[in-house]
C-alpha cells in the first residue's frame, strides 16, 4: 500500500496496483462464500429429504453466526498482536480503527474462510445434531478454533516461527473443519439405521441432482479459494494455481469413481 495514512483514510483512491489487487482479492473472496451454497446443496442432497431443511438452515446460520463473531471477535484474535506465539491480543475493535480498508479486506478474507471450515463440519453431523447444539458449535469455531489456529500459523504464531507454511487453508481452513468433524461424529456416533448387525446399510439421499449441483459450485469456488491465496493479481502463478486447482479436482473424481466401481461393480454418482 502507500502508507498507513492512506491505508486509515476510507476515501482514499489507490494507485492502480493496489485497485487491481483490492478487486482480485475481494472477488476471490466471493467465489469462496459461494462455496457455502456448495456445501449446502451436496449436504442437502446426500441427507433425506425429512431431514433437509434442517441442514440448511444450518449451513446458512454457520455464516451468520460466523460473519458476525469473527468480526467482533475471531479477527483480533487471529490477527492482533502476538502474545507469546499463542494468540493475538489487539486488532480489529480493540484497534479502535474504524478506518484502515487493508484491515477490512483481510478480515473479508479471513471470514470466508472461517466460515468454510464451519460449515465443512455440518457433513460429519448431519442428521444427528441438534439445532442449538449446532449454533454453540458455530460460535466456538467462529471464535476460538479457527482463529487461534489461523493466528498459530498465518499470524506470526509459533507454527509460522518454526517455518511452517500453510499457502491455502490445508491446515487452518480443511484440517480443522474435518477434525472438529471426526469429533463429533465420534461423540454422536453413526446414524440409526447406517449399521445393521455390522455391516453398513446404504442410507440414499433424495437429490444425486442437488449434490451434483453442489460439487459444481465447491469446483468453481475452488478458483478463488486457491489462486486467491496469491493476495495479489500480479502474481502470474495464478495461471498454474488455477490449472493444478483443476487437475486436482478432475484426478480424484476419476480415482474416486475407480474406488467405488471396484467396490460395488456399479458407476456410482453418490459414492
Amino acid at each position: 500500500t502507500s502508507g498507513e495514512a492512506q491505508a486509515a483514510d476510507p476515501s482514499r483512491v489507490g494507485t492502480t496496483g493496489e485497485a487491481v489487487d483490492y478487486v482480485w482479492i475481494l472477488v476471490s473472496a466471493f467465489l469462496v462464500m459461494f462455496m457455502q451454497p456448495g456445501f449446502a446443496m451436496l449436504g442437502a442432497g446426500l441427507t433425506r429429504a425429512k431431514n433437509a431443511g434442517n441442514f440448511m438452515l444450518k449451513n446458512i446460520m454457520d455464516f451468520v453466526i460466523g460473519s458476525i463473531t469473527f468480526f467482533l471477535v475471531g479477527y483480533a484474535l487471529m490477527m492482533g498482536k502476538d502474545f507469546g506465539g499463542l494468540v493475538g491480543t489487539t486488532g480489529w475493535l480493540m484497534l479502535g480503527d474504524f478506518y484502515d480498508v487493508d484491515a477490512y479486506l483481510g478480515m473479508f478474507w479471513m471470514l470466508v474462510f472461517c466460515a468454510t471450515a464451519a460449515t465443512i463440519v455440518a457433513g460429519a453431523v448431519a442428521e444427528r445434531l441438534k439445532f442449538k447444539a449446532y449454533l454453540m458449535y458455530s460460535i466456538v469455531v467462529s471464535v476460538i478454533i479457527y482463529p487461534i489456529y489461523g493466528h498459530w500459523i498465518w499470524g506470526g504464531g509459533w507454527l509460522s516461527d518454526l517455518g511452517a507454511m500453510d499457502f491455502a487453508g490445508s491446515g487452518a481452513v480443511h484440517a480443522v473443519g474435518g477434525f472438529v468433524g471426526l469429533a463429533g461424529a465420534i461423540v454422536l456416533g453413526p446414524r440409526l439405521g447406517r449399521f445393521v448387525k455390522g455391516k453398513a446399510k446404504v442410507i440414499s439421499g433424495h437429490s444425486i441432482t442437488l449434490a451434483a449441483l453442489g460439487t459444481f459450485i465447491l469446483w468453481f469456488g475452488w478458483f478463488g479459494f486457491n489462486p486467491g491465496s496469491t493476495y495479489s493479481a500480479h502474481e502470474l502463478r495464478i495461471a498454474v494455481i488455477a490449472v493444478n486447482t483443476n487437475l486436482a479436482a478432475a484426478a480424484g473424481g476419476i480415482a474416486a469413481l475407480a474406488i467405488a466401481y471396484w467396490q460395488t461393480k456399479k458407476w456410482d454418482i453418490g459414492m
